[in-house]
């Protein structure tokens, strides 16, 4: 985690305890909003003490970055992982590729929106950090079955998938679709594939 004061746990219960906050900190998020976000509450939903939470985190900012790089830590994995076990075709890579996206987002639809619109300039870019890391890995995995002279094009797919995946995280209440996150995925692997396989 990369916010200045945050101290990293070194023992097991001491891990334990900050996933157990991580996770409180989430679930107040998501269900009071930023505004009615607080260390107090974070404490009660996680059954510590508000000076065990100010003794790991100089403040709730710190707090909320941590609950965002984890998220993005695990989004980053997720999409590795996904594209490491993908079907080894164009077809199987881009559908992981959506999906993963869309299985990081969906479980924490209504936290993302909250840390994507009060981030600090420090949380942007570790989120940007974060989306070169999913596109590379999709780049990657993507461009032995797309044709040596397509990689623009699938740095372009990537950066659309990203794009669309994030805004729709972050509008999504207010800009509703009809769609869900599943459903999303499939109509986006199947544009992506459109796009790729026109020779674009």
């Amino acid at each position: 985690m990369s916010a200045p004061h945050f101290r990293p746990p070194q023992q097991a219960r001491s891990r334990e305890s900050l996933q157990k906050v991580l996770a409180s900190a989430e679930h107040v998020l998501s269900a009071r909003g930023l505004d009615d976000f607080t260390v107090a509450a974070v404490a009660e939903r996680a059954g510590v003490s508000v000076g065990a939470i100010y003794r790991r985190f100089a403040g709730k900012e710190q707090l909320l970055e941590a609950v965002k790089d984890q998220l993005l830590a695990q989004l980053e994995t997720d999409v590795r992982e996904a594209l490491s076990s993908a079907s080894p075709d164009l077809r199987g890579v881009v559908e992981a590729f959506t999906r993963a996206m869309a299985d990081a987002f969906a479980g924490h639809t209504r936290a993302f929106p909250e840390l994507l619109s009060g981030q600090s300039a420090e949380g942007a870019e570790r989120g940007l950090r974060a989306l070169d890391v999913v596109q590379l890995a999709f780049v990657d995995a993507v461009e032995p079955h797309a044709g040596a002279d397509a990689g623009d094009a699938v740095r372009f797919a990537a950066r659309s998938v990203i794009g669309s995946c994030v805004h729709r995280a972050a509008s999504c209440r207010a800009w509703p679709d009809g769609l869900g996150w599943q459903e999303w995925a499939d109509r986006t692997a199947a544009m992506v594939l459109g796009y790729l396989g026109s020779g674009a």
